[in-house]
């Protein structure tokens, strides 16, 4: 049954022909840079052509100059420096900036990337009793750390200097829940009581207060995260990764060596911008646009590798290929095997290494595949028969789904029904389940595990997406909490598809599509401009592609321009819907097809009624 929706076309007003005179591109151009929120001149000016040198600078991040410092006197001492990253692309590319970096300056460093499976997300006691044991005298965490309050204080009092470098959301209490809040707590604490650190437990946090919350950072020696309530660093949105070349970055200013030479590391940045998926807005867009070139003719031989077993031109890179092949590849290790087989994948040194990790890194992406879509046909047989619909929250158990693919099946589930979605799979301990969540734009997901902390062992995470821990006994409560507290309308439940410009057929030229390049990258944030066409006559409609995904179909609009169209998707319901219709209204985004040598327009449609 096709889902409801709402269209809606930005009428955002602005003086679109003197935009266009100003910035020398079409008034079409210029309503849809304006659609995406560029008013003044000099935003427009970085949207359209910001380059690294409008980036801000890292030393106005919150305690990075503490990290400096520490970091100066540790690589002078040759003190053992070890990188702990987390297990996806984000965390894996990170770890390997923060390394690349230290190494460069003569830092004695190493790296541990903990096992999703054995070890859990971030920095966990395993890992500090690793570092302990290997003769390590600092950690510096890259996308994690930031609510590992007991495990810091734990590694606190055996000796050891900790910097956290993360991006995640503070964790906060609300005032009116402490009691609730003491009792988690203690069951966090409760995992190290025999190994005498009770008495560190959350001593040393550091508090930070605002509208009724207390938040609670971890006792680090520094704590480099945007995030951060009191962090004056204008730019809030950056991914873990991001933050790691800011570090890096600074320390490279600080001990007089030339910044240049690590702008290759901004390949790496732009990767997991793409692959942890945030806003392409802002700083995002200039590490996004400039990664990408960088990685078209890029020196990284396991990248050049991984593109070749993928059959990528470097020359044709785009965001797409980091968010749908290239991402995906470095995040299936971490998912089906151990992360670090990614992490020497950008290390490699030679191109035999580097092809067997490669081929090794997209079996891993397609055996991911297939137990994705298993998983997603057993949750949506489950939200439909059991009537979850009725649920404003929809938590699911899958008692057979690997933990790892959890968070791409809510998200699949999320855009099927438009609900936020819990995924649950059996825990690494017994007795416990693990979970990850993704959301909608008007549920704060991270606000909402927030509310059911007493029922969690640890969670963490954004406003769409999230990942936790809790007992199995706790599942039901968790679900009829989040749902007696969600205020989602039923209005909100309904997905609001926003148009850009209603156009006929005629206006969409070569010329105008390659203009539209302008704007891209394109991605969450700033997505592909959407075009609307109403009433729209289809003919010879017809369902191809060897999975049956794609139907082609022939439009032509009220006044006569005729175009070829596709839809990618699930085929044939489309066409049940279609088929008898005399006409129809679409929402699509063009594109150029070339075909024996000719070049001309299609349409990719996205929205039908």
């Amino acid at each position: 049954m096709k889902r409801e929706e709402k269209w809606f076309i930005a009428n955002k007003s602005a003086d679109f022909k003197r935009i266009g005179e100003m910035f020398n591109i079409s008034p079409i151009l210029s309503r849809l840079i304006r659609n995406r929120d560029m008013i003044r001149p000099e935003e427009i000016e970085v949207y359209l052509n910001g380059t690294i040198n409008d980036l801000g600078d890292g030393m106005m991040m919150k305690d990075m100059d503490i990290a400096v410092d520490i970091l100066r006197e540790k690589i002078g001492s040759n003190a053992h420096i070890r990188v702990i990253g987390d297990y996806d692309i984000d965390g894996v590319s990170g770890t390997f900036i923060l390394e690349e970096g230290l190494r460069l300056l003569g830092g004695n460093v190493d790296t541990d990337i903990p096992d999703r499976m054995t070890d859990g997300y971030g920095l966990n006691i395993l890992l500090i009793d690793r570092a302990l044991a290997d003769g390590v005298d600092t950690i510096i965490t890259c996308d994690n750390g930031i609510s590992a309050c007991e495990e810091i204080a734990y590694g606190k009092a055996k000796g050891l200097t900790i910097i956290v470098t993360d991006h995640h959301r503070v964790p906060y209490i609300d005032d009116d829940s402490e009691e609730k809040a003491e009792d988690n707590r203690s069951v966090g604490l409760y995992e190290f009581a025999d190994q005498g650190v009770r008495e560190t437990h959350l001593d040393d946090v550091r508090e930070e207060s605002q509208e009724g919350r207390r938040y609670k950072l971890p006792p680090a020696d520094a704590v480099v995260n945007p995030h951060q309530e009191d962090c004056p660093y204008p730019f809030k949105e950056l991914c873990g990764a991001a933050v790691a070349y800011k570090v890096v970055e600074t320390l490279f200013e600080a001990m007089d060596r030339e910044v240049e030479d690590i702008d290759y590391l901004i390949e790496n940045v732009a990767m997991a911008t793409i692959g942890d998926v945030m806003n392409l807005n802002g700083e995002n867009r200039i590490f996004v646009k400039e990664g990408l070139e960088r990685l078209r003719r890029t020196k990284n031989i396991g990248l050049q590798t991984l593109m070749e077993v993928n059959h990528i031109q470097p020359k044709d890179l785009s965001a797409y290929h980091l968010g749908f092949v290239i991402g995906p590849c470095i995040n299936a290790s971490g998912r089906l095997d151990t992360a670090k087989m990614a992490l020497e994948l950008l290390n490699s040194k030679s191109h035999k290494e580097a092809l067997a990790i490669a081929t090794e890194l997209k079996t891993l992406n397609d055996q991911r595949k297939n137990m994705t879509q298993q998983a997603l046909e057993e949750a949506i047989e489950i939200v439909e028969g059991e009537e979850l619909l009725r649920d404003k929250v929809l938590v699911v158990y899958l008692e057979d789904c690997h933990q790892s693919i959890a968070g791409i099946v809510a998200g699949r589930v999320r855009d099927r029904y438009y609900r936020p979605v819990i995924i649950l799979t059996p825990g690494s301990e017994e007795g416990q389940v693990k979970g990850s969540g993704r959301s909608i734009e008007a549920y704060d997901l991270h606000d909402g595990l927030c509310g059911c902390s007493d029922l969690l062992i640890k969670f963490g995470g954004h406003k769409v997406a999230a990942g936790l821990t809790l007992p199995i006994e706790n599942v039901e409560l968790l679900k009829r909490r989040l749902n007696e507290k969600c205020e989602l309308t039923k209005e909100e439940l309904i997905e609001k598809i926003t148009i850009d410009i209603a156009l006929p057929f005629h206006v969409f030229t070569l010329e105008l599509i390659e203009e539209l390049k302008k704007l891209e990258p394109f991605g969450k944030g700033n997505k592909t401009p959407l075009f609307a066409t109403k009433d729209v006559e289809v003919s010879y409609p017809k369902v191809v592609g060897a999975n049956e995904n794609v139907l082609s179909l022939g439009l032509k609009d009220s006044e006569g321009t005729t175009l070829r169209g596709v839809y990618f998707g699930e085929a044939w319901q489309a066409y049940d819907y279609i088929k008898d219709k005399e006409k129809i209204d679409i929402i699509y985004n063009p594109k150029e097809n070339e075909y024996n040598g000719t070049k001309s327009v299609n349409l990719v449609v996205k929205n039908y009624r």
